[in-house]
């Protein structure tokens, strides 16, 4: 953990008062998978909070973690519903096949296995969900499916079939210039070009104009997990959004769809977040 990077964060919020405590938490657990005793102590310390508070806050709320958490999440649900149809036995047979107890993270930091007391889906038991996707009426015979699935990636597409990723014309929110570049392909598409800075670096970065992808190439290679500022190539323009990404936190990335409406990529290298605005637009 990099005490500096703590510091920027209370920093970043609200210049370090306490009413900033909950985003700092998160931008915290979405750095770390989890909220090491050491970040604790510095907040309380620069928030000049008590550090019994603070533990309370962090455990009160679920998407906290005071351990280490693996790249997976997989939570099994044992409320009433679930329970009376086999929710216990499909919990432990997850941890059979993982061999970690609820709570627990494998060996290879892979997945982290929790129960919980209701998922909202209650009709549809035993609910297990794993990494934001929900599996309905889970059978004992699908937990290595789910497991090998999870650890495949569940985000991964096929652009070829799934009718989910389109492409879609960006240009610049500010001067309305085209982003694309018909010299350069990314996916089979003609890519979207702006400029990219990070870390006193300047250069190129093009990024695939199907809506759903995430492939990119770049002047620079950008580390995992910074947050890069992104610009227009013909006005200069910061492309930066008023909105931040649900998933981390990190601030949005506006472009200005031609058929209308607004598509807006998170910042962060390594983030998915991404959404897709058409208000306004007549379908």
């Amino acid at each position: 953990m990099n005490p500096e990077h703590i510091l920027k964060v209370i920093e970043d919020h609200r210049g370090g008062d306490q009413t900033g405590l909950i985003s700092i938490l998160e931008e915290i657990q979405a750095k770390y998978s989890y909220l090491p005793e050491e970040a604790l102590r510095i907040i309380a310390q620069k928030l000049r909070c008590s550090l019994v508070d603070l533990y309370g806050v962090a455990t009160f709320y679920k998407a906290f973690s005071l351990q280490p958490r693996g790249k997976h999440l997989v939570s099994v649900c044992l409320g009433t519903a679930c329970h009376v149809r086999g929710g216990e036995m499909i919990a432990s047979e997850f941890q059979r096949q993982l061999g970690i107890k609820p709570g627990g993270t494998t060996s290879d930091n892979e997945i982290t296995m929790e129960t919980v007391n209701c998922l909202g889906a209650c009709a549809l038991g035993p609910i297990v969900v794993a990494d934001g996707h929900y599996f309905s009426n889970v059978t004992l015979q699908r937990v290595k499916e789910i497991i090998h699935r999870t650890c495949a990636g569940l985000d991964r597409v096929d652009i070829r079939s799934d009718e989910r990723i389109f492409p879609v014309e960006v240009s610049c929110p500010r001067c309305n210039h085209s982003l694309m570049d018909k010299n350069k392909y990314i996916d089979g598409y003609p890519s979207i070009r702006v400029t990219a800075s990070f870390n006193q670096k300047h250069g190129w970065l093009r990024l695939s104009c199907l809506y759903g992808s995430f492939s990119v190439d770049h002047e620079y290679e950008i580390p995992l997990d910074e947050v890069v500022n992104f610009f227009c190539p013909f006005c200069h323009a910061e492309l930066r959004s008023s909105s931040i990404c649900a998933d981390c936190g990190a601030p949005m990335v506006p472009l200005l769809v031609r058929a209308g409406g607004m598509v807006q990529i998170c910042s962060r290298r390594g983030c998915k977040g991404h959404m897709l605005d058409l208000t306004g637009v007549n379908l």
